[in-house]
């Protein structure tokens, strides 16, 4: 007998008979001998329609009142799975994130799980019910709901495996595993059986939208076995994430391609060549709340020096918003920007023991005539910014020139 912990996302109760459908699959494992405790989003689109209806009645909603009015999401969902599960027969009980008592700080629609009371969960698993509770959620030390920010229901399941000491943690979602580079982009992808929890982490941050990356950080911090699974498939194992590469096999150099679309470059031209000066831009940015991602300083011969940064294209305007204030204090010459970047990255704990990593994909990529913009690297993961036009084709042949089109 386990202790397993399913969470399904929103599309899987994304309508009654959705949600039907996963109260059978949770009955047949408790059936199984297995105790079970499910952790579910709101129904697919229902945050979205909260969030609009915030913005209809204040332009900039109270972030503490925000949080109470995109929790009932789940808290519509974890009612309706209960009754599902009753009408078939099975014991359950729904929890929300404040009854569980998840202990969040009071970062209201980011915050973090600080604590997580596992007792009264295991007094209704040990009397026989399925518990459900909300994902997404949680409560801070004045009681006020707070919510987990988006993707957070993964989080929750992953931190109530944690707390619980759960067998496994198993993510149900649209897709069926965590698979070499989107099959939409590339219909040659491989799903994988296993991949590391520091690959998934990277390819999680680089732009796979499978797993938030909050979740697999936790998951690899309190070793939680993971498994991502599709909800619509009777069968199938999924992928497994664990902590251990596989030491019975030779690692494949990469397991994953990863892309983001949307990413824009701002270039300061003409700032004098000195110590300091990457904080003098980049300190202010930062100070914004806006994330840089891949850095490149170029030296030239009058003493001065181009600056280039990529941030998300939705964070651009208020960028160069911050750089022209701080322009001539930094003694800018101008600044330049481009939304037409894109990113893409390869992904392998393999690279460690193999030479030549880097030089195959710049090379691949020179043969499309593709010119690489941007370079930034890890011991696990290269990412290269190149034009957007170009970023299908690039996933493409590198995704062929690495062997992922061909099973291990």
């Amino acid at each position: 007998m386990a202790l397993i912990v399913q969470k399904y996302g929103g599309t899987s109760v994304g309508n009654p008979e959705r949600i039907k459908n996963v109260a059978r699959k949770v009955a047949k494992f408790q059936a199984q001998g297995h105790q079970v405790v499910v952790v579910v989003s709101a129904i697919s689109g229902e945050t979205n329609r909260l969030i609009a209806l915030a913005k209809e009645v204040a332009a900039t909603p109270d972030p503490r009142e925000l949080d109470v009015v995109v929790s009932t999401g789940e808290q519509v969902t974890i009612g309706l799975l209960c009754m599902a599960l009753h009408d078939i027969g099975v014991k359950a009980k729904s929890y929300t994130g404040g009854q569980v008592r998840i202990l969040t700080d009071s970062a209201h629609t980011k915050a973090r799980i600080l604590n997580i009371d596992e007792a009264p969960i295991k007094k209704d698993l040990d009397e026989g019910n399925i518990v459900v509770v909300a994902g997404f959620q949680g409560v801070d030390e004045h009681g006020a709901i707070t919510t987990l920010g988006r993707g957070g229901s993964d989080t929750t399941g992953v931190a109530l495996a944690a707390a619980l000491k759960a067998d496994e943690c198993q993510i149900y979602t649209d897709v069926d595993g965590v698979y070499t580079t989107d099959p939409r982009v590339v219909p040659e992808a491989r799903k994988l059986d296993t991949i590391t929890f520091e690959e998934m982490l990277e390819l999680a941050s680089l732009g796979s939208k499978v797993l938030q990356i909050r979740s697999v950080e936790f998951a690899g911090k309190y070793k939680v076995k993971l498994r991502v699974l599709s909800s619509f498939q009777e069968e199938g194992e999924g992928t497994l994430i664990t902590v251990e590469e596989d030491q019975n096999m030779e690692q494949p150099v990469i397991s994953g391609i990863a892309f983001n679309r949307d990413e824009a470059k701002l270039t300061v031209l003409g700032v004098p060549d000195k110590p300091g000066i990457a904080y003098q831009i980049l300190g202010p940015v930062a100070d914004a709340n806006i994330e840089v991602d891949m850095i490149i300083q170029n030296v030239s011969k009058d003493g001065t020096t181009d600056f280039s940064f990529t941030v998300a294209r939705g964070e651009l305007d208020k960028a160069v918003a911050v750089l022209e204030a701080v322009k001539e204090h930094i003694g800018a010459r101008s600044i330049v920007t481009d939304r037409t970047m894109a990113k893409v990255s390869i992904v392998g704990v393999g690279m460690r023991s193999h030479a030549g990593v880097a030089s195959q994909m710049f090379r691949t990529l020179a043969e499309e005539g593709i010119n690489i913009q941007m370079i930034s690297t890890s011991e696990i993961k290269i990412s290269v910014a190149i034009e957007e036009k170009y970023l299908e084709l690039a996933v493409r042949v590198l995704h062929k020139a690495f062997g992922l089109d061909v099973a291990a």
